[in-house]
C-alpha cells in the first residue's frame, strides 16, 4: 500500500497537477537558506518567471538580500533535482518583499479541545481467575467501568 508521500509523488507528474512540482522546487530552494531566515518566510510563489519570497519581518528580507547573489549563482551552477523536473526556465529572477499582515494565531479555546466519549463497556463480565491478586485487580477495573456508566 502506498503512503501519502508516494501518492503525491505519483500525482505530481500528471499534467493537471503540474503545479505540485513547482511547489516542491520552491520548498527545496527555500531549504537552502539558513534556518532563521527560513522561519521568517511566510510563503513563496512564482509569477511572470520571477520567484517571490514573502517575509514576515524586515530582518529576514535584509538577510535574504545579503545572500541573494550567492544563491542565484549556486542555482545557475547546480539546479536541484526537484527543479529539473519542472520546465527549464521556471524562473529567471528571485525577489523578496515584506508583508505587514499579521499571522493568525490559534485562540486558547481552539488549542485545548478535549473529546469525551461515552463508555461503551458495561462492566458485565464473568471473572473466572483463580489468582487472588489478579482477580481483585480485574474486579476493581470492573467496578470503575460500572461507576463510569452510572454517572
Amino acid at each position: 500500500m502506498k503512503n501519502a508521500s508516494q501518492i503525491i509523488n505519483s500525482l505530481q507528474y500528471k499534467p493537471q497537477f503540474s503545479k505540485l512540482s513547482y511547489f516542491k522546487c520552491i520548498k527545496t530552494i527555500q531549504s537552502m537558506f539558513t534556518p532563521p531566515v527560513q522561519k521568517m518566510i511566510n510563503f513563496a510563489y512564482i509569477k511572470n518567471k520571477t520567484l517571490f519570497f514573502v517575509f514576515n519581518h524586515p530582518v529576514g528580507k535584509q538577510e535574504f538580500d545579503n545572500s541573494i547573489q550567492s544563491i542565484k549563482s549556486a542555482l545557475n551552477f547546480h539546479l536541484p533535482d526537484e527543479c529539473r523536473e519542472c520546465e527549464k526556465s521556471l524562473f529567471d529572477d528571485i525577489k523578496a518583499f515584506v508583508t505587514h499582515t499579521p499571522k493568525k494565531k490559534l485562540s486558547e479555546e481552539n488549542k485545548k479541545v478535549e473529546y469525551f466519549y461515552k463508555e461503551r463497556a458495561s462492566g458485565e463480565l464473568e471473572v473466572n481467575i483463580k489468582d487472588k491478586k489478579l482477580n481483585s485487580l480485574v474486579r476493581s477495573i470492573q467496578e470503575i467501568i460500572k461507576d463510569k456508566n452510572d454517572s
